[in-house]
């Protein structure tokens, strides 16, 4: 079960089937190449020809353009409003971002989610019109931090701010146990959404006799105290 996704993905419309990604640079690029394989038709777009011939060769969209986001009118000869869903990847370039989101909200985009490169930035993303602000680089430095001090945490997604969806290792103190006997929920306020291995297919909704091994993995549902508080 891979929860890392689910972070940037939770902003997207669930059902929407088609996506443009404004910046194909690392970020853009992964976003771009984790969509179109889901099997959604994704619109990868840059400035810079060399990104763009990449981008084809790679394969990592449906389809991909060379233009200037900044200029409307080549937005919308691209179709680019036609999209229910844009992602403006060019956080590192404030001023193009900005520009760029402000087109596309003018441009009558219905959902525009944008990187953002700070808290300053991610406001004025807000002001201009974006609907969902992502800091990747943020995100990705309280994941490295957390995964230093819980090593056996793999991986999570924050429902919020204070509540968490965790993968994480069953630790040493819970094995040959069963899930009735460890009583998570009463303990730590943890629901358990799912039991298996790294390598097989996980056991939704396990069963209060499921008994619980030191190599098994563990995905639980809580407030971010109570799994702050589970044995490593």
């Amino acid at each position: 079960m891979n929860l890392s996704a689910l972070q940037f993905f939770k902003s997207l419309r669930p059902n929407n089937r088609q996506f443009a990604v404004i910046g194909l640079g690392r970020f853009g690029r992964a976003v771009s190449a984790t969509l179109h394989n889901l099997g959604y038709e994704v619109l990868g777009i840059d400035s810079d020809e060399k990104r763009v011939d990449q981008a084809l060769c790679d394969e990592i969209a449906s389809h991909v353009l060379q233009l200037d986001a900044m200029q409307p009118s080549a937005l919308r000869e691209a179709g680019v409003f036609e999209f229910d869903t844009v992602i403006v990847a060019i956080g590192n370039y404030i001023q193009e971002s900005i520009i760029t989101t402000l087109n596309l909200k003018e441009g009558g985009v219905p959902h525009i989610v944008a990187k953002a490169s700070s808290e300053i930035h991610g406001k004025l993303l807000e002001r201009v019109g974006a609907d969902h602000v992502v800091f990747p680089e943020h995100e990705m430095g309280c994941e490295l931090a957390r995964s230093l001090t819980r090593p056996g945490i793999l991986e999570r997604f924050e429902v919020d701010p204070d509540h968490s969806i965790v993968e994480v290792v069953v630790p040493k103190a819970f094995d040959g146990k069963t899930l009735l006997e460890l009583d998570l929920r009463s303990r730590y306020g943890l629901n358990v959404i799912a039991v298996g291995h790294e390598d097989s297919s996980s056991q939704i909704n396990p069963s209060p006799a499921t008994i619980l091994h030191k190599d098994m993995i563990l995905v639980v549902i809580g407030s971010n105290k109570g799994i702050n508080q589970l044995p490593v």
